[in-house]
């Protein structure tokens, strides 16, 4: 259930099994997606059961393809409206209901969450004596709450309520859930955050998480094969993949059933997730939007966390590339068996979503490969002007140059400033991960600063006594400094 920043660690399919593709748009023919991606291929080397592909362009879905099987054991074939769990992209569709609830003036998303709890309350802790944490500090995961991501259950399972998740009487956890750090100051993926923003809207409203979706975002938006209604629950599609192990195998019934709803509980679809992007996408022209309006759009996207936040997130979503020189949101969800993401530009309608029923093994080879071939074909990019670079100074130059701890995004890996026809390059194997190439130009300002290409931050060095000690990194008006350390 964690984003995908947790993924970069890693059934042979019958060979009758064929792609469905539909063509959407009426000017262009991207049938060569479909020659070029060869996922058919890619899922009988990766013995992945299935994959469900949505590209969309200049805000219009353009592509879909549906290639394998719902479940190995019935071998029915995916089809455009089958529906996955989509675990994590769950997370920006909870903020996202929350600021539509509040534009209707139904709750206030600056007040501390606690005083909407009704069946529990947040554990008391020094770290919030004098800093009652708000509903959107667990948006983008700077509340100070731990429990990354939770169990699966099936039909059979005891299911426990969101409360005894939070009292961590669950598989995982064995005591309550608790605050690490003062709201607001840090960054930590909480999927139980995400159970307290359940809880309080359910006890708020009297209704269930999944019951406001449907009134307030789903139907209107016409995602009809899209629920937060779980497999045990009255309402739930049959239209569905199951999900496998890593031999290709069903496990169990194949219907996960997710008590933390508000955290990693939607089943939905390639298209009706693309149709939700590009309904984000017109909010934030403006233009074409239905039912999110420009200024929710705009919250619910814009970088909130940075320090120690893996490039930056905002409400729900991750914006840790720049891919081409556009700004872009991400949400990848990773389930035992299941799993896919969202890319989607801020400007000019652009992206692609995709889901698996498969193992980790077996989908992330597939997932990642089908992502770096897209960006490839699809050559989407932004004209930007170069008036503002200027020609990197020779001593600085051969001080940026070396191995350095990962000061861009704070996971631990070794990122390297190279040299390279006399120009110098940033490699960081998360920039390699979303791309698929490790050479990122690093450009020097006229003002001092430096960035890196595909890469969201400015950076601005500090090089007092003669060598590198820190980076401060900026993203719009947040700033975070990272301290460095040569290898």
């Amino acid at each position: 259930m964690k984003s995908f920043l947790y993924l970069l660690i890693f059934m042979a399919l019958a060979s009758g099994c064929q792609t469905s593709k539909k063509v959407f748009a009426d000017k262009k023919d991207y049938s060569f997606l479909t020659d070029s991606l060869k996922i058919d291929q890619q899922l009988e080397k990766h013995k992945l059961p299935g994959f469900s592909l949505v590209v969309f362009e200049n805000y219009k879905i353009v592509y879909s393809s549906q290639v394998g099987v719902k479940s190995m054991n019935s071998k029915e074939k995916l089809d455009i409206n089958t529906a996955f769990s989509t675990a994590s992209i769950t997370k920006p569709i909870t903020a996202l209901l929350c600021h539509i609830l509040e534009e209707k003036g139904l709750i206030k998303l600056d007040e501390p969450i606690d005083k909407y709890l009704k069946r529990w309350h947040l554990p008391k802790s020094k770290f919030t004596e004098n800093n009652a944490p708000t509903w959107k500090q667990f948006f983008n995961h700077t509340s100070g709450t731990n429990q990354g991501g939770f169990s699966d259950y099936y039909e059979g399972d005891v299911i426990p309520t969101i409360k005894q998740s939070l009292l961590g009487q669950i598989p995982r956890y064995d005591k309550e859930i608790e605050f690490q750090f003062t709201p607001g100051t840090d960054f930590e993926y909480s999927g139980g955050g995400y159970v307290i923003v359940q809880m309080a809207l359910e006890d708020t409203f009297n209704k269930s998480i999944a019951e406001l979706a449907q009134e307030h975002l789903f139907s209107p938006l016409g995602l009809t094969n899209t629920t937060m209604i779980q497999p045990n629950e009255n309402g739930f599609p049959t239209n569905v993949a199951s999900v496998h192990d890593k031999d290709g195998k069903v496990i169990r019934t194949g219907l996960p059933i997710t008590p933390q709803i508000g955290a990693s509980g939607v089943w939905s679809t390639p298209t009706d997730l693309a149709k939700l992007s590009i309904e984000i996408q017109n909010a934030l022209r403006n233009k074409n939007n239905k039912v999110i309006s420009y200024q929710v759009a705009k919250k619910v996207t814009k970088v909130t966390a940075l320090k120690n936040a893996v490039g930056g997130w905002s409400y729900g979503w991750q914006k840790s590339v720049a891919y081409n020189n556009y700004d872009w949101l991400m949400c990848s969800g990773s389930n035992t068996g299941v799993g896919g993401s969202i890319f989607a530009t801020m400007e000019d309608g652009n992206g692609f979503v995709s889901l698996a029923n498969g193992e980790k093994p077996n989908r992330i080879p597939v997932i990642n490969n089908t992502r770096i071939e897209i960006l490839k074909l699809m050559n989407w990019s932004k004209e930007t002007s170069n008036e503002s670079i200027q020609e990197l100074p020779l001593n600085l130059k051969k001080q940026l140059i070396g191995t350095y701890n990962d000061f861009l995004y704070g996971q631990g890996v070794e990122t390297k400033i190279v040299e390279q026809n006399n120009r110098l390059y940033v490699e960081s194997p998360f920039l390699e991960y979303f791309k698929g190439k490790n050479a990122n130009e690093l450009l020097y300002m006229k003002d001092g600063t430096f960035k890196i290409v595909d890469y969201p931050n400015i950076l601005k060095f500090d090089f007092s006594n003669g060598k590198i000690n820190s980076v401060t990194l900026t993203r719009d008006s947040m700033k975070t400094e990272v301290q460095i350390i040569k290898k």
